[in-house]
């Protein structure tokens, strides 16, 4: 059951509203479990730090809610998604790489071998110089070029 409303301010801010009449401005959504389940296990927080609502799956509000909660988390989240690595500097760190991302193409440069992460047996996680998180959601569907590149690193 939800005992909460959400809208945004003129400032473009998520205000929390509870059923006790408590308000909150700067409220900030996140997820649980970002890649592995997007919709389930969403908590909002209030600009102080602390967990003012849990929300176990997205469908459990109404459609207005969703679409504010989707909007706000689409804004915090820009995770650009590797299609495909057409290039490497070197085989050594720091190195840059040119890749094809569902948001074009780009470069970015791998600090150290530890900046690709293993989410699960086929989701790597790839931080660039700049904090700037890609995703590889399958390795299995990149192409035999792509595999190859990116096996020197892992």
């Amino acid at each position: 059951m939800i005992d909460f409303q959400l809208h945004r301010n003129p400032a473009g801010q998520l205000v929390f509203t509870a059923a006790d009449g408590s308000v909150f401005t700067g409220v900030v959504p996140m997820r649980a479990f970002p890649i592995s389940a997007p919709e389930h296990g969403l908590s909002l927080i209030s600009a102080a730090g602390h967990e003012l609502a849990w929300i176990e799956h997205l469908t459990e509000l109404p459609a207005a809610q969703q679409a504010l909660l989707q909007d706000a988390l689409a804004q915090l989240e820009f995770m650009p998604e590797i299609t495909r690595l057409l290039d490497v500097s070197s085989f050594a760190t720091p190195t840059t790489w040119t890749v094809q991302t569902n948001r074009g193409d780009t470069q970015l440069v791998l600090k150290a071998e530890d900046d690709i992460r293993r989410i699960s047996a086929t989701t790597l996680m790839i931080a660039d110089r700049h904090g700037v998180h890609y995703l590889i959601r399958n390795l299995v569907s990149l192409d035999k070029h792509s595999r190859k590149l990116l096996d020197r690193f892992l």
